[in-house]
C-alpha cells in the first residue's frame, strides 16, 4: 500500500512539473477536458434545474388532476380541422359532471380569457393574467393568502363583482395602502378586492399568481355569454385519493358522450388531459435534452482525451532514461504502469476541476441575474459525475502510453535517453 502512495506522490509531482515546464502545451491539451466537462455538466445541471423547477411549479396540483376541454394539451391524431368543429364544454355539462361523477373529489369550471387591465384611481396595471374560475378552484390548486380570502360558493354562483389579486398587483395598485375592500375597475366595472394571494415568485408556465387576478366564472359568463369564440371553457377534475383514474376517465367519457348524444361510431368531441401525462411528456423532453448534451459534449471529451494522451506520450519520451534507471534498480512493470496512469488521471482531474469551477461560477451569476425566476443548481451528483468522468478520461487516455512505458527494455531505455 505504501508503495502505491509513493507512486501517487511521484506522479503528482511529475504532473505538476508537466504543468510548469510546458505551460502552453499542457494548457491546450487540458483545454479539451475542461471544455468537455464544462459542457456536459453545464447541460446536465441546466436540464436538472429545469426539471426541478417545472416539477416544483406542478407540485401544487395532484398528478392525477384532469383537464376536460375541446382542446388537447398533448399531441393527438385528430385532425385540426375536425378539432376546430368541437363545441366548448358548457357550464351545464360542468354542473352535470359535478353531480354525477362518483370518484371526483372536486370539480371546477374555468374560462380561458384574454388579458385585462386593472385600475385603482390613477394607478393602472395593463395586460394582467386573468384567471376566471369557480369557487372550487382553491380546492384543486393550493392558494395561500397574504390577506383576505377567496370568493365563496354564493359569490361564485351569483357572479358577484369580487376579485382576488396577486401580491405584485396589490403592490402596484395600492402601495402601502390596505387593499381589502378597495374598489378596482376591470372590464370598465367596479370590483371589490376580497383577497391578496401570498407572494410565491415567478412561474415557469406563464405568469405566476403574483401577477394574476381571480374572477368568478359566472361574472364573465353573465357578461359575455356562453358562446363567445374568444373564450375557452375547461372543467378541472380532482379525483378522490383512492380513485381508479382510468375508471374515472371512462366514466367522464361515458357521461359526456351521453350528454352530447354521440353515436357509438362517432369520436369523442372533447379531450381529457391528465397532469401525470404532462409530467411524463416533460420527462421525455428532459431525456432528449440530456442525450443531446451528452452527444455534443462527447466530442469535447474526445479531444480532451487525445490531448492527455499526447502529453503522456511526450512525457514517456522525455523520461525514457529515467524509466530505464528505475527498471535497472528493480522497479517492476506495474510500478511504471501505475506511475504514468496516475499522472494521466491527475492531469485529467485538473482539467475537470476547472470545468466544474466554471460551471459553478456561471450558476452563481445566473442565479444572481434571474433571481427567483429560475433556480440554477449544481448538484453534488453532477459534481461527482464530473470528477468521475475526468478520472475515466485520464485512465483511458493514459493507458496506452503507460503500457508502452512499462514495457521498455531498461538497457535500451537508458541508451536511448542518453
Amino acid at each position: 500500500m505504501l508503495i502505491y502512495l509513493r507512486v501517487l506522490k511521484e506522479s503528482f509531482s511529475f504532473a505538476l512539473n508537466a504543468l510548469r515546464k510546458n505551460k502552453l502545451r499542457t494548457f491546450l491539451s487540458l483545454l479539451g477536458v475542461t471544455v468537455g466537462i464544462f459542457s456536459i455538466i453545464a447541460v446536465l445541471a441546466a436540464v436538472d434545474s429545469l426539471d426541478r423547477n417545472i416539477k416544483e411549479s406542478l407540485s401544487s396540483l395532484d398528478s392525477n388532476t384532469m383537464y376536460l376541454s375541446r382542446l388537447s394539451f398533448a399531441p393527438t391524431d385528430v385532425p385540426r380541422w375536425k378539432r376546430e368543429q368541437f363545441e366548448d364544454i358548457s357550464y351545464n355539462e360542468y354542473k352535470h359532471l359535478k353531480s354525477t361523477l362518483s370518484d371526483a373529489k372536486h370539480v371546477a369550471f374555468q374560462l380561458f380569457v384574454r388579458r385585462e387591465n386593472i385600475r385603482y384611481e390613477a394607478e393602472l396595471v395593463s395586460s394582467v393574467n386573468t384567471v376566471v374560475v369557480s369557487h372550487e378552484f382553491t380546492d384543486i390548486q393550493v392558494l395561500e393568502f397574504e390577506k383576505g380570502r377567496f370568493y365563496n360558493e354564493s359569490e361564485s354562483n351569483s357572479g358577484k363583482a369580487v376579485v382576488v389579486i396577486g401580491s405584485s398587483i396589490a403592490k402596484s395598485l395600492f402601495g402601502d395602502l390596505e387593499p381589502i375592500g378597495k374598489k378596482v375597475r376591470i372590464y370598465g366595472q367596479k370590483f371589490t378586492v376580497i383577497g391578496v394571494v401570498k407572494k410565491e415568485g415567478s412561474g415557469l408556465f406563464g405568469d405566476s399568481n403574483d401577477v394574476s387576478i381571480f374572477l368568478p366564472a359566472n361574472y364573465v359568463r353573465n357578461r359575455f355569454g356562453d358562446n363567445n369564440p374568444n373564450i375557452i371553457n375547461v372543467v378541472i377534475i380532482k379525483p378522490e385519493e383512492d380513485a381508479d383514474i382510468e375508471g374515472l376517465k371512462a366514466e367522464v367519457v361515458q357521461i359526456l358522450r351521453g350528454k352530447r348524444g354521440l353515436k357509438p361510431d362517432e369520436i369523442n368531441t372533447f379531450f381529457i388531459s391528465v397532469i401525470s401525462g404532462l409530467k411524463d411528456a416533460i420527462d421525455g423532453i428532459i431525456s432528449v435534452l440530456n442525450g443531446i448534451g451528452w452527444a455534443i459534449s462527447g466530442f469535447s471529451l474526445l479531444v480532451g482525451g487525445f490531448g492527455i494522451a499526447n502529453i503522456m506520450f511526450v512525457s514517456v519520451k522525455e523520461r525514457t532514461n529515467l524509466i530505464g534507471i528505475q527498471k535497472s534498480l528493480g522497479a517492476k512493470n506495474r510500478f511504471i504502469l501505475f506511475q504514468f496512469l496516475f499522472e494521466a488521471v491527475i492531469l485529467a482531474i485538473v482539467g475537470g476541476l476547472f470545468g466544474l469551477l466554471f460551471v459553478y461560477i456561471i450558476a452563481k451569476v445566473m442565479n444572481g441575474v434571474v433571481g427567483d425566476d429560475f433556480n440554477f443548481v449544481l448538484s453534488f451528483g453532477n459534481m461527482f459525475l464530473g470528477f468521475a468522468l475526468s478520472t475515466f478520461i485520464g485512465l483511458i487516455s493514459g493507458l496506452i502510453p503507460a503500457i508502452s512505458a512499462s514495457k521498455l527494455d531498461p538497457v535500451e531505455a537508458i541508451r536511448t535517453g542518453m
